[in-house]
């Protein structure tokens, strides 16, 4: 009888060329990810998506507000087309254009970012962006300062500008030269930035914004919201759905989470979506409104899949780049998208546990990189749309434990299957997914335990940047405060004492976190010279030497993301140390007993010693090979006996010279 246990299978992937290709646990490649499991990958995958998929309306229905390619017959009384049926109708069909060309945008960037970068990130067309892109620049009825096909041309040179800047690896040094405790605070930041989506109406509506506060409580019945704005007039927190989106969708994850359930994310969204969906409930996904019967009849088509016949590179107008205007909302996109897509990157790696302490940088940062470029490019120019760009809601899937780009291609797959099946996935309500973007949210908060507090010049900054990316519902702004602050409160401090050391603030050489531009220009090499071929991606570098296999890793590149993955670890585990003897001092005054890892030994299960005898058995192996093979060459006795205390201490390390 074959034995399919979860166990089983993720080993057996493993030693694909699958498990290998994605850098899996166990594949036996040398940046193999600890922790990453098949199953486990595809678990992750789904939540991404189901935190993501909501994208799908909310996007088609923000950019048809622009009208796109629909012609406006203006008069006198009606000049922009508000009353138009014609164009009404037009946009309306371009609205479930859009559907589709959003689901296979978001499919091919996702699916490509998993295939080619292995990075765990969800991609689509990005929210704010897309509101700056309808709204701001070709306006409602495209009454903007510029044309929808200008618009699609500006994105597109965008998308080139990008490509271009990665292969000269500009955009990786972007990502280094941000100071550590601002990298640290973007994560924390976008934890936040996901509890306020959480809270507001794209999830739990628990949240509004208000008339005499900018913030107040939601959470009303439809007939006691403002017919405009939809704040509440009074009756707050009353909505049946919200409650059920806050004890079955946050309460229950959070019981599941406590008890470390697979799936702890997932289940619930599905469970919220499945009470949603039935009519007569007064918790229901489908009221009965012009809206709500809208939804229900195409929810009710369960598979329906049409093309995208209004948009297509015709839509482009290739003469826009005369026009000034058009380069100025070029310039917008840039930065925005330059520093929002870097943002959420570095915080996402950091997140998986693939970020490189030691060089400021996250694995496969080139390819991950060009693929945003190319999906950008891609987005403008075949789909109609505003940039695409990685999703914070990728945080979900991280924390159900995604670590490899078997993650995004999941991801991919349902944003496939939605092209077709886009009647149930687009209806998965906002209150069946806003308690886990909440709940993740608290997750990325122990970011901010990173930040260095004791140094006013470093703590001030990071906490611009953690109040600013949720508040401004942007993550480029957040970074543009802190940096901003983070130069005035470094550099003037600097050039006063170069005037004189007294003028030097207090902590300045100690307190302060070491941060010196002209170091990330030296070559890794302990010559420690400066060179601008240093700003160039490594397999440039190598391919201008001659190199022809310059996409591979060397032996040293390997070892060095191997140290600064281990460099990340020591950091992460010596913060989680510290917070732990904290509460060990705690029990000691309380008169509890102090918790160790020794004392849960006899409560493990029988699944944990086997992996544990397995992991045994593998490293003996491992460490047998390895000596035969050194007993057997001309290798110093030395080495082996640096072997053996290697194995003893932490098990087999991977040396780049044995391969």
């Amino acid at each position: 009888m074959v034995n399919l246990s979860a166990h089983r299978i993720n080993e057996a992937v493993a030693k694909t060329f699958v498990g290998r290709w994605f850098r899996l646990d166990g594949s036996g490649h040398p940046l193999a990810r600890p922790g990453s499991k098949f199953l486990t990958e595809l678990r992750a995958g789904t939540v991404t998506a189901a935190a993501m998929l909501y994208i799908i309306s909310v996007n088609s229905s923000i950019l048809s507000d622009s009208g796109g390619p629909c012609v406006c017959e203006a008069t006198a009384d009606d000049p922009i087309c508000a009353t138009n049926e014609a164009y009404a109708l037009c946009k309306n069909e371009l609205r479930r254009d859009y559907v589709t060309a959003t689901s296979s945008i978001s499919l091919i960037s996702t699916f490509l970012m998993g295939l080619l970068a292995n990075m765990p990130l969800g991609l689509a067309p990005g929210l704010g962006v897309n509101a700056y892109f309808a709204y701001s620049q070709v306006g409602f009825n495209g009454t903007g300062p510029i044309s929808y096909h200008e618009a699609l041309a500006a994105v597109f040179l965008e998308g080139i500008i990008f490509f271009a800047l990665t292969i000269l690896g500009l955009r990786q040094w972007v990502v280094r030269l941000i100071p550590r405790s601002i990298t640290t605070a973007i994560g924390a930041g976008i934890g936040l930035f996901l509890t306020i989506i959480g809270l507001s109406s794209s999830g739990l509506n628990v949240i509004s914004g208000g008339v005499s506060t900018p913030l107040q409580l939601g959470g009303c019945i439809s007939e006691y919201a403002d017919a405009t704005t939809g704040f509440c007039s009074s009756h707050v927190l009353q909505d049946p759905r919200m409650w059920l989106g806050i004890f079955v969708g946050g309460v229950l994850t959070a019981f599941l989470l406590l008890y470390r359930v697979k799936g702890a994310l997932l289940w619930p969204i599905l469970l919220v979506a499945i009470i949603s969906w039935p009519r007569p409930t007064a918790v229901t996904a489908f009221p009965h409104t012009t809206l709500g019967d809208s939804n229900f009849d195409f929810f009710k088509n369960v598979v329906a899949a049409r093309g995208f016949k209004l948009l297509g590179p015709s839509n482009v107008d290739w003469k826009a780049y005369a026009n000034g205007k058009v380069w100025v909302a070029l310039i917008s996109f840039l930065y925005v998208d330059l520093l929002d897509t870097t943002g959420t990157m570095v915080a996402m790696s950091k997140q998986a546990g693939l970020y490189d302490a030691r060089d400021g940088d996250f694995e496969g940062s080139s390819v991950a990189f060009l693929v945003d470029s190319a999906c950008i490019a891609a987005s403008g120019l075949f789909f109609g749309t505003s940039p695409c760009t990685p999703f914070v809601e990728s945080a979900s899937g991280i924390s159900e434990g995604g670590k490899t780009g078997l993650t995004a291609v999941t991801t991919g797959f349902w944003f496939f299957i939605s092209i077709f099946f886009a009647p149930i996935l687009s209806n998965i309500p906002s209150w069946a997914t806003g308690s886990v973007l909440i709940v993740v949210g608290a997750m990325m908060m122990e970011n901010a335990t990173k930040v260095n507090w004791d140094y006013v010049g470093d703590a001030v900054p990071a906490f611009v940047v953690i109040a600013v990316i949720p508040f401004t519902y942007n993550v480029a702004y957040g970074i543009i405060a802190g940096l901003i602050l983070f130069i005035l409160l470094h550099n003037i401090p600097k050039a006063l004492g170069m005037v004189s050391p007294r003028l030097l603030p207090p902590g300045w050489k100690d307190l302060k976190e070491p941060y010196n531009s002209t170091a990330f220009l030296k070559q890794p090499n302990g010559k420690g010279k400066v060179s601008f071929l240093a700003l160039l991606p490594p397999w440039l570098r190598k391919l201008l030497k001659g190199e022809k296999r310059f996409w591979s890793y060397t032996p040293e590149e390997i070892q060095r993301i191997l140290e600064g993955r281990q460099m990340s670890k020591d950091s992460d585990d010596a913060a989680a140390k510290m917070r732990q003897d904290e509460r060990d001092e705690m029990r000691k005054r309380m008169g509890e007993e102090v918790y160790t890892k020794e004392d849960d030994s006899s409560s493990r299960g029988h699944s944990d010693d086997v992996n544990a005898l397995e992991q045994g058995i593998m490293t003996s192996n491992q460490y047998e090979l390895e000596r035969k093979s050194m007993h057997h060459s001309d290798r110093n006795p030395d080495d082996v006996n640096e072997l053996d205390q290697g194995i003893m201490s932490s098990g087999h390390r991977y040396n780049p010279e044995r391969q």
